[in-house]
């Protein structure tokens, strides 16, 4: 599996969340397989959206596409930083 982390800064977390909320089928749909969304200690409003995908690709096609660019523009989301990981090893202690 791949991953993705998004850090982005949001104009309002509670709007971007019924907006990230959603879109959680169209998500799925592109190949979102699970997610946790997190922010920062001191500011609640940087936003950090850390998903597992089926392929980057995948996720590349789906985050880059039009509609995700407007759903972003009507979630309020600012200057979005995207990374895409490739996993290396997993492990819990």
């Amino acid at each position: 599996m791949d991953h993705v982390l998004i850090i982005h800064a949001v104009q309002d977390y509670e709007a971007w969340k019924r907006v990230f909320d959603a879109a959680a089928t169209i998500r799925r749909d592109a190949g979102e397989r699970s997610f946790q969304v997190l922010h920062y200690d001191n500011d609640p409003n940087k936003v950090v959206h850390f998903s597992r995908w089926d392929s980057i690709a995948r996720a590349k096609a789906f985050f880059e596409s039009p509609q995700l660019v407007e759903i972003r523009h009507q979630a309020g989301v600012e200057s979005p930083e995207f990374i895409y990981l490739h996993l290396l090893e997993t492990g819990t202690l």
